[in-house]
C-alpha cells in the first residue's frame, strides 16, 4: 500500500517538479556533478601516467624479443616486476604527499 502511494506520487509530475526545485535535491544534485566531473579528471590522469609509464615500455619492448630460454624469459619478467613495483611505490608516495597538501 505505501509503495503504491509512493509510487503515484512520484508519478506526479507536479509534486516531481516541486522536488526539484527543493533546495536538498539542487544540493545533491550540484554534489553529485562535481562527483562525477572529479572522477572524470582522476580518471584521465590516471590513464595519462599509465601511458607516460615505464613499465608500459618495458612490456612493450620485451613482447617483442624472442625468449631464448626459460631462464632469459624469467629474467625479463623479474625486471618488469621490479619496475612495476617501483612505478606502484612511487605513485603511493605521491599519493600520499597530494592528500597531505
Amino acid at each position: 500500500m505505501l509503495s503504491r502511494m509512493l509510487f503515484s506520487l512520484l508519478n506526479n509530475l507536479h509534486v516531481v517538479e516541486k522536488l526539484a526545485e527543493s533546495r536538498p535535491i539542487r544540493r545533491a544534485a550540484q554534489i553529485t556533478a562535481y562527483a562525477i566531473t572529479k572522477a572524470q579528471i582522476a580518471g584521465r590522469d590516471a590513464s595519462e601516467r599509465v601511458m607516460r609509464s615505464q613499465t608500459l615500455r618495458q612490456v612493450r619492448q620485451e613482447a617483442g624479443k624472442v625468449p631464448g630460454d626459460l631462464g632469459d624469459v624469467n629474467n625479463r619478467l623479474r625486471k618488469v616486476r621490479d619496475t612495476f613495483v617501483n612505478e606502484v611505490k612511487e605513485g603511493w608516495k605521491e599519493g600520499s604527499r597530494q592528500i597531505k597538501k
